[in-house]
């Protein structure tokens, strides 16, 4: 089944790719957190393929919920995806401290199976020079991948490996960490 080839295939690049960051004491890399002004947003919620009003760019924070679950090829949903998506970034590049959670759903049909789906939470912070990012319920057609499937798959045997990657990712379909960014003058 290729499917399971691509998710061993990807499981194997996410724990390459951790593993050594989780290992080096140097690095800035930690379990995803939630931003330390997540008490203070006012919420933004858009439907699918809807654009952010131009003027949320002076809030700060800024805080946002998108809706994106209607990703398909036959009813224009990936199309007007990709053209609320600019909109969307240039809102939120210029933002000092941004909070965006969203839900994926990428398939031919509504009410199919998804190719790819999962629940975001992303962050920066450029005044204290933090982020994160955490992706929950990743699916690839159907069938969670993420470091917390890792996890779970080398318990039995290697179960200090499992340890150090468990701050990346503990339930199925799970991975996320928080991180240092560079400060931004201005905020």
């Amino acid at each position: 089944m290729p499917w399971k080839t691509i998710t061993t295939a990807l499981l194997g690049i996410l724990t390459a790719t951790l593993s050594p960051m989780a290992a080096n004491a140097e690095t800035t890399a930690v379990s995803y957190h939630d931003p330390s002004f997540g008490s203070s947003c006012r919420w933004h919620r858009f439907g699918e393929g809807e654009k952010p009003p131009w003027y949320l760019y002076a809030e700060n924070p800024l805080c946002v919920e998108y809706s994106k679950r209607d990703i398909t090829i036959d009813n224009g949903g990936a199309l007007a995806f990709l053209l609320a998506e600019p909109s969307r970034f240039a809102l939120a590049l210029p933002s000092c401290r941004y909070w965006q959670l969203d839900h994926w759903s990428v398939q031919n049909h509504p009410g199919d199976v998804a190719y790819v789906s999962w629940n975001g939470s992303y962050w920066f912070d450029k005044d204290t020079g933090g982020a994160g990012i955490l992706l929950k319920d990743f699916r690839i057609n159907g069938m969670t991948v993420g470091v917390g499937d890792v996890v779970e798959a080398l318990r039995p045997t290697f179960p200090a490996l499992a340890e150090v990657l468990a701050r990346y990712g503990n339930e199925a379909g799970q991975t996320g960490l928080s991180i240092d960014i560079p400060t931004a003058w201005w905020c």
